[in-house]
């Protein structure tokens, strides 16, 4: 709702000063090294540079292992994005994206080095929203004075620059731009009986509150608990010590 939303965005607001958006230094690709310094710490194993080439089970139908070019890294539970289980996702729609990069911050935004613009489905004539993400060189992913902006939006047409032109004339002029769709997916296969858990395609949204629900999903039918609540309750400073 509405107001939920609000609360949202006052919590986060209060929570780290400025702005209610975190973003990473160096780019969203310190999200994933976190993630495995993290699993690493607990006796994670990583296989780098290896091709997924299948995947074994047993006479139930459920997940033993996952086949690579050297053998079988054997497993009860396999999770992953929609491009490995191809025969276990429905196609619910396509994603419009534009990449642009830019010499200048965008307009009426104060000069801002980062931010992000919702463009409402119904102040556009659309039925999708179009979301606008803005980063910088304050963020380490760009040469200094230039601006990387993401346009997104959930395809409507066959064509992404008819789709995100509302956007897209918010960043001009620009230096180049980079347009693409990509399908969305969404998992039907039977995760209980066959272990194998898929998360859905990343959707036009830019700010990951879906992404996060989708993570919080996938949690809760690897571990079979319903109430996850705690794990939203921040860390007490006298727990860290």
């Amino acid at each position: 709702t509405t107001i939920s939303k609000i609360m949202l965005y006052f919590d986060s607001l209060s929570h780290y000063g400025k702005s209610p958006y975190l973003y990473p230094i160096y780019g969203l690709g310190d999200l994933p090294q976190a993630f495995a310094r993290l699993s690493a710490v607990y006796g994670g194993t990583y296989m780098l540079s290896k091709p997924v080439l299948g995947f074994t089970y047993d006479d139930s139908g459920r997940v033993t292992g996952v086949k690579s070019d050297d053998g079988v890294a054997k497993c009860k539970t396999v999770v992953g994005d929609p491009s490995y289980f191809t025969d276990k996702v429905k196609q619910v729609g396509s994603v419009g994206r534009c990449i642009a990069i830019l010499d200048h911050p965008l307009v009426d935004t104060n000069n801002a080095e980062s931010c992000q613009i919702i463009l409402p489905q119904n102040q556009i004539n659309r039925r999708f929203d179009i979301y606008i993400s803005c980063v910088s060189f304050a963020h380490n992913v760009a040469p200094k004075g230039k601006y990387i902006c993401l346009v997104s939006s959930t395809m409507e047409t066959a064509d992404p620059k008819f789709d995100l032109a509302a956007g897209v004339k918010l960043l001009e002029p620009t230096l180049h731009k980079f347009y693409s769709v990509s399908p969305l997916f969404e998992p039907v296969n039977d995760h209980q009986k066959e272990g194998i858990h898929i998360s859905k395609s990343y959707d036009a949204t830019s700010h990951f509150q879906t992404v996060c629900e989708d993570v919080v999903r996938l949690y809760k039918e690897i571990t079979g608990e319903t109430d996850v609540s705690y794990i939203f309750v921040p860390k007490k400073k006298e727990d860290e010590q």
